[in-house]
């Protein structure tokens, strides 16, 4: 059985047996760690152990394939609208200018220039696994009950909760859909062009839509039949107990967010290491 985007497999991990509110909070530690620094020694570190964290938590490949390709697309057409319109932004970012090679027009490619954007690439892909990592391995309802004990209102809490739990069912109806098309001979492979394909797409977006709506109402019915909102909070039956791990994972985080901060502040004399001074 092929594994679903977004969809959450437990396997017995370290990573796994976190609590949610644990994932939530290192998840926030490390992001912000990686948002705040543009050193990018600090950045592959935190990439290559969130990496390691990846390996750990035993995701597969096919899981996040998809989502990937998508990432280094954005990342891509991002790094070259960054040059189109800002190819000077390192040179103004590290005060110095050495010319690598004069492309076309105005376009002159820097050694600050790439470098700044390489930073900025790696930056971005670092949050990448770390985002992965903590969908992927917190159950839906455990993820609600986590953004509500940071203060998030349980009603809130509760729709991230389901649409993380309708990813998989939009996956099966709509793979169900699509076999019952093309069983009446609408072509979806690859020997259909382009725009066939895109055409025979649109006819199963419709029924999709219609079946969500669908769905959408019963959830609707039968979350008011249960009185849902009727209080002002609400307990969770999911919420797991903080042990050893839990602290010892949020230590950890605490000690890579603070490091982060101190080579900012002490050795880099702000957010950007600059190795052409």
């Amino acid at each position: 059985m092929k594994a679903k985007l977004f969809s959450y497999n437990y396997e017995d991990t370290f990573v796994h047996r976190l609590s949610g509110f644990t994932k939530l909070i290192c998840f926030l530690l490390l992001t912000f760690a990686v948002m705040f620094s543009y050193d990018i020694r600090v950045i592959l570190g935190v990439l290559i152990f969130s990496a390691v964290l990846l390996k750990i938590s035993k995701i597969r490949w096919s899981q996040i394939k998809l989502m990937v390709l998508y990432v280094l697309i954005f990342l891509v057409i991002n790094a070259l609208i960054t040059f189109l319109f800002m190819p000077e932004q390192g040179v103004e970012i590290y005060g110095t200018r050495h010319p690598i090679v004069k492309l076309f027009g105005p376009y002159t490619l820097t050694q600050e220039q790439l470098f700044y954007q390489t930073t900025k690439f790696f930056k971005y892909s670092s949050v990448i696994p770390l985002g992965i990592i903590f969908l992927l391995t917190t159950n839906p309802t455990e993820f609600a009950s986590s953004l509500n004990r940071v203060g998030v209102h349980y009603k809130a809490a509760y729709a991230f909760s389901l649409t993380l739990r309708y990813f998989p069912d939009i996956q099966r109806v709509y793979h169900d859909i699509s076999q019952a098309q093309q069983a009446r001979g609408l072509e979806m492979s690859g020997k259909a062009k382009i725009g066939e394909r895109f055409k025979n797409s649109l006819m199963i977006v419709i029924p999709l839509i219609f079946s969500t709506l669908d769905r959408i109402e019963v959830i609707t019915n039968a979350m008011d039949l249960r009185g849902f909102g009727k209080g002002k909070r609400r307990t969770w039956y999911t919420r797991a107990k903080m042990v050893q791990a839990d602290f010892v994972a949020i230590a950890v985080s605490v000690v890579i967010f603070a490091i982060t901060v101190l080579v900012s502040t002490f050795i880099n004399h702000g957010r950007f290491y600059n190795p052409f001074i």
